[in-house]
């Protein structure tokens, strides 16, 4: 494959190697800038996040569609030197053919790790039915096992963020046979509790488990540690940090007709220095 050059090969070596023990964050860039402050910053892997890629395109979570998502991957990818995970929600396909096609364009961009979630982004029915989840996550890790890259798989159960009446029992029972089926990392996005995060720890082990703090809940990256939690992922958090303070300084300029949202916000030198090699 022409992305995998030595490179790419020890990145994806590199990034084997922190699930394998410990507990690290991998924060979510949502472009190039973001993702070489991040590496600046002493990260030791990074992840894309759909929606921080979406708002970027001026969609919706969930609206960026598979060419954007994919130039978005390359281009953090490219960015740094750093493992890069990429958040490729639920393959972009139909069918478990379209996902592994997919998959496979996503592994030739050079990523360490990419997800598949069992979202079907339909309301009335929003998760897919378990066997077909099972399929569809089963041809992701075969298009990775024919790439022979050693890119990592991680399984997601959406149930928390889609309503489910029993997320916790229903993200077990997913989560396991999504191990069973080959994923290398689980992840549960939306659990918070310490009994929830813990049961699902315990009901993988020993595979690895992301959890991501999207919000503060209290917890901190000792007490995820001390849960068992094998990485920290933070979604779109950081990019909607980044909107929140834009929209707030627009909003200023557009109703007040003043510039006070741009006080104590970084020099354009500074800011040239954090991208200065």
């Amino acid at each position: 494959m022409t992305s995998d050059t030595s490179r790419f090969t020890e990145r994806r070596r590199a990034f084997r190697r922190l699930h394998e023990s410990g507990c690290f964050v991998i924060p979510n860039p949502w472009d190039a800038g973001s993702a070489r402050y991040l590496q600046h910053l002493g990260f030791k892997a990074l992840a894309t996040t759909s929606a921080g890629c979406a708002w970027t395109n001026g969609a919706p979570d969930g609206g960026a569609g598979l060419e954007a998502t994919l130039a978005n991957v390359r281009a953090i990818v490219e960015a740094t030197d750093l493992p890069v995970n990429a958040d490729f929600e639920a393959g972009f396909a139909g069918t478990p053919e379209g996902v592994a096609a997919h998959v496979a364009t996503c592994v030739s961009a050079g990523v360490a790790g990419l997800s598949i979630e069992d979202s079907t982004g339909q309301r009335e029915q929003p998760l897919y039915e378990l066997p077909e989840a099972v399929a569809r996550l089963t041809a992701a890790r075969t298009a990775i096992d024919a790439s022979q890259t050693g890119t990592l798989l991680v399984g997601r159960a959406e149930c928390y963020l889609t309503g489910h009446p029993d997320p916790l029992g229903e993200s077990i029972r997913r989560l396991t046979a999504y191990a069973n089926a080959g994923a290398d990392v689980l992840f549960a996005p939306g659990v918070a509790t310490r009994d929830d995060i813990a049961a699902i720890v315990s009901s993988v082990a020993p595979k690895p488990v992301n959890v991501v703090m999207s919000r503060f809940t209290g917890l901190t990256v000792a007490d995820l540690a001390g849960l068992g939690v094998r990485r920290i992922s933070v979604g779109g958090a950081l990019a909607r940090v980044a909107w929140t303070a834009f929209t707030k300084a627009a909003q200023t300029i557009a109703h007040d007709g003043v510039f006070t949202g741009f006080e104590g916000t970084l020099s354009g030198p500074e800011i040239n220095g954090l991208f200065t090699r």
